[in-house]
């Protein structure tokens, strides 16, 4: 059963380089690290976009986490994550089999960073992701 998967931690700052170059960053927002797993298509690329823009994990007046990231006004940074697919139940060294080919993977990267209106990572390349995660607040989504 296709699902997209996704590491979401609320953070004061994230950025993203490659090599020594800054590729992104944002201020308060989210942190989304997305895995797209063997055989997902378009319709699971949109609904997880439409959960992380209605997930609920920032602070409201009364303290309780009651808004959205858009009710906040926070931004997003999405950043491909072939590893959230990675199975280490058998042996020391993980396998990758149900995480999605690159060429699989790469457009509907693609689809949810912009329908989130995320800055991003560099698709297939080595990065190097930075964070403050506030709460801490981390969870995995799958739809």
């Amino acid at each position: 059963m296709p699902e997209v998967r996704a590491l979401v931690q609320r953070v004061t700052a994230a950025s993203v380089s490659v090599g020594d170059e800054l590729v992104s960053s944002i201020g308060p927002g989210l942190l989304v690290l997305l895995g797209i797993r063997r055989g997902d298509g378009p319709g699971e690329a949109d609904r997880i976009a439409g959960k992380l823009l209605a997930l609920r994990i920032f602070d409201d007046e009364e303290g309780r986490m009651n808004r959205s990231v858009r009710d906040a006004g926070g931004e997003l940074l999405c950043v491909s994550q072939f590893t959230l697919y990675g199975d280490a139940r058998r042996g020391n060294r993980p396998s990758f089999v149900e995480a999605a080919p690159p060429k699989e993977a790469e457009p509907l990267y693609e689809r949810v960073r912009e329908a989130l209106g995320a800055r991003g990572g560099r698709f297939g390349q080595r990065m190097r992701v930075e964070l403050v995660n506030d709460g801490p607040v981390t969870l995995i989504v799958e739809v």
